[in-house]
């Protein structure tokens, strides 16, 4: 108790940071924050292969090509079942979607 004070005295008197934290404290939190950076990726490629599998999904609408599939996936459409459902204004505001696709995906009801 009486190191840490001097310990912080001499640092407050001298302007020099002296470091309370242990080796393996430092290790520790070294490890912990690799651990941290590995999920992170992980998380990022998995969502990367979740919204590819989604895309190709809704590319086998009849109608819909992989351009068309991507820009609903963009806004907002996850699921076939999605689009499907969508109203036809929804469905016309979305770029490369035109009123012929849309009636296509309106017989699928």
């Amino acid at each position: 108790m009486i190191s840490k004070f001097l310990s912080k005295l001499k640092s407050i008197l001298f302007k020099s940071e002296v470091s309370l934290e242990t080796p393996l404290k430092k290790e520790k939190k070294a490890a912990k924050s690799a651990k941290t950076k590995t999920k992170t990726k992980t998380k990022t490629k998995t969502k990367e292969v979740n919204s590819k599998k989604n895309i190709e999904t809704l590319a086998t609408l009849p109608g819909v090509g992989a351009k068309s599939a991507k820009a609903l996936y963009e806004a907002g459409f996850k699921t076939t079942k999605a689009v499907i459902a969508a109203d036809e204004k929804d469905l016309l505001a979305v770029s490369g979607v035109g009123i012929n696709l849309v009636k296509k995906l309106k017989k699928l009801k």
